[in-house]
């Protein structure tokens, strides 16, 4: 802004470049949320010196007693006229600052708010065109369509903030709140207020304090971003204090837990994606994890309890969870999102990892697991195959279930049954692939099979394994469909 300003004055001066050459500043006001300009005192170098103030157009106007006319004279402020050319600027989306002068005696060197107010006279009105990222917009959406609901908070005019967020799409985008609106109201008012208010105007860093607690107050978690000094206490606050990286101060930066490097809004949308993925990782492995080992306990507990023969040896066991932990479960660390990943609500905060859902899917899986193992092994004994025969058998079953269970988990929220999903990903099918060959090099290679008591099987078993895996994965994808269709239903 700072830079579009001097170019504008160095075209209409005709000095070009260096439009302050020769000025010397003796004092300044800072700009502050609380009074919204900022003003200079300048010694040119003729001697003279002025006052040029900027800032907020109603902040500038109250100070100001006059105009400037086009012949360089002054005449009475028409408060009236600057009022809708500001209102006009802004309904276009422009950012308006108002531009003041005053001239001041050669020796004053201090400035003070007794120099300005009433004192000042009106130059006119800049609009600075700052229109969004086209990547912000589609951010905005992936956000509404994710459930969350996106806010302006912001120091523009209200017609300006109501402009670009029409221009983002932003909801409610004719409603908007401005800093006055917000100090006549109390906290409960407030409350019910910024639930159906998406845009709120002129406001003020404790403006954003009370926005985010009166959010919080009705059970939502808060992100917010914010680079001044002064949002420090907002972003402490939030839930998700998200500091600008690049234009930050470094007090936001130390308040905020995440600081947003290139200081664009589509990378927190970017972020969310990113987020559920990982969760949703978390989960798909925890949901392999579980059922299959359940599935390997109960063979073994099953079978002690009903006095029987051991479908699994333990060292066969062992050598399952040593290869499968390792390949199967790693691989699921790798999984992209899933389709739909940014279309589902967000979860309740409390949402524990082992829902009730999950558990039901482990009672599922282990009780599959159990009928696939014993099913196998009872198989193999009624062919009058030796126990060892048998039990490499079962030991390939369990396997080949836990192998159908990665494929299946691997999509949770939708069908399994897709050109996607079957092609996977390069760290899938490489992970299956060494537990395939591992298995083959256990079930095949004598040396192994002197270790792990197995003994070769023969192809129609393995075919018949194989399709014991398939049914497995049939039982529990029609189980999902069923369970996601009485969810939309």
């Amino acid at each position: 802004m700072e830079g579009a300003l001097l170019a504008l004055a160095g075209k209409v001066t005709g000095d070009g470049e260096a439009p302050c050459r020769g000025r010397r500043r003796q004092d300044a006001i800072p700009f502050d949320a609380a009074h919204r300009y900022m003003a200079t005192l300048d010694l040119g170098p003729e001697g003279r010196a002025a006052i040029h103030v900027k800032g907020a157009p109603e902040a500038v106007l109250a100070l100001c007693a006059d105009q400037r006319r086009d012949d360089g004279g002054t005449q009475p402020l028409d408060t009236a006229f600057w009022s809708e050319r500001v209102e006009t600027l802004a309904s276009e989306g422009q950012r308006v600052i108002a531009i003041a002068l005053r001239q001041a005696p050669p020796e004053q060197s201090t400035l003070t708010d007794d120099d300005l107010v009433g004192r000042l006279t009106l130059i006119g009105l800049v609009g600075l065109i700052d229109p969004p990222r086209a990547e912000a917009i589609d951010a905005v959406a992936d956000c509404h369509a994710a459930g969350i609901r996106v806010k302006m908070i912001t120091g523009d005019h209200a017609a300006t903030a109501c402009a670009i967020a029409a221009a983002i799409g932003l909801k409610n985008p004719t409603r908007v709140l401005t800093g006055a609106d917000l100090e006549v109201m109390d906290d409960v008012a407030l409350a019910d207020a910024v639930w159906e208010t998406d845009i709120f105007a002129r406001t003020s860093p404790g403006h954003k304090l009370r926005l985010v607690t009166a959010l919080q107050s009705r059970g939502l978690t808060v992100a917010m971003t914010g680079d001044g000094v002064n949002d420090a206490p907002a972003l402490k606050r939030a839930d998700a204090g998200i500091a600008m990286g690049q234009k930050g101060s470094e007090a936001a930066k130390e308040a905020a837990e995440l600081v947003l490097a290139d200081d664009n809004f589509a990378s927190i949308a970017a972020a969310v994606r990113e987020g559920r993925t990982v969760y949703d990782n978390i989960k798909k492995v925890i949901s392999w994890t579980l059922p299959t080992n359940a599935g390997e306990a109960m063979t073994i507990v099953v079978a002690l309890f009903a006095g029987m023969a051991l479908p699994i040896t333990a060292v066969q066991i062992l050598w399952i969870n040593l290869v499968t932990a390792i390949t199967l479960g790693l691989a699921l660390a790798f999984e992209p999102s899933e389709p739909g990943t940014m279309r589902r609500p967000p979860r309740p905060r409390n949402e524990p990892l082992l829902t009730a859902r999950l558990v039901w899917h482990i009672v599922l899986v282990s009780t599959l697991f159990l009928a696939g193992v014993f099913g196998m092994f009872f198989y193999a004994i009624d062919r009058g195959y030796p126990v060892e025969l048998a039990r490499t058998i079962a030991m390939n079953t369990l396997v080949v279930l836990e192998i159908f269970q990665l494929f299946f988990i691997r999509n949770i929220y939708g069908t399994s049954l897709t050109w996607a999903a079957i092609r996977a990903t390069p760290i899938v099918w490489l992970c299956v692939g060494s537990v395939v060959a591992a298995q083959f090099a256990v079930t095949y290679l004598p040396p192994l099979q002197a270790v792990f008591g197995t003994q070769p099987v023969p192809l129609f078993d393995g075919l018949l394994i194989v399709g014991n895996g398939v049914l497995f994965f049939a039982l529990i994808e029609t189980e999902k469909q069923m369970r996601l269709a009485f969810r939309k239903g």
